[in-house]
């Protein structure tokens, strides 16, 4: 099961710090995403762009996650070398993950 059947996400930076939001769905896709994409799947997911570290926010009432990832943008808009500069497709990105152990 990737990310992406259970839902949708979106991108934002700032800096050379990429912040990736997931928004589930339905109350099923946010209890798996909520147990199975945690920090560790989304750095290793990361970890051939990013520095780190990532940070996991939790947004209940929203069934929605926020990942911040650290130094994942080539040094930011102005100095990388990027086509998007701005990390908005890392989103899709985060849509391909295999998450471990979810049914």
């Amino acid at each position: 099961m990737r990310v992406n059947d259970l839902a949708h996400g979106r991108a934002g930076d700032k800096g050379n710090t990429s912040n990736i939001s997931v928004i589930a769905f339905d109350d099923a896709g946010w209890r798996i995403l909520r147990e199975h994409l945690t920090e560790s799947v989304v750095m290793r997911a990361f970890s051939h762009i990013a520095s780190g570290p990532v940070i996991r926010y939790e947004l209940p009432r929203l069934q929605a996650l926020n990942f911040v990832i650290h130094g994942a943008l080539g040094g930011g808009v102005t100095r990388s070398l990027a086509q998007d500069a701005h990390g908005k497709s890392l989103s899709s990105l985060m849509m391909t993950i295999e998450l471990p152990g979810a049914q």
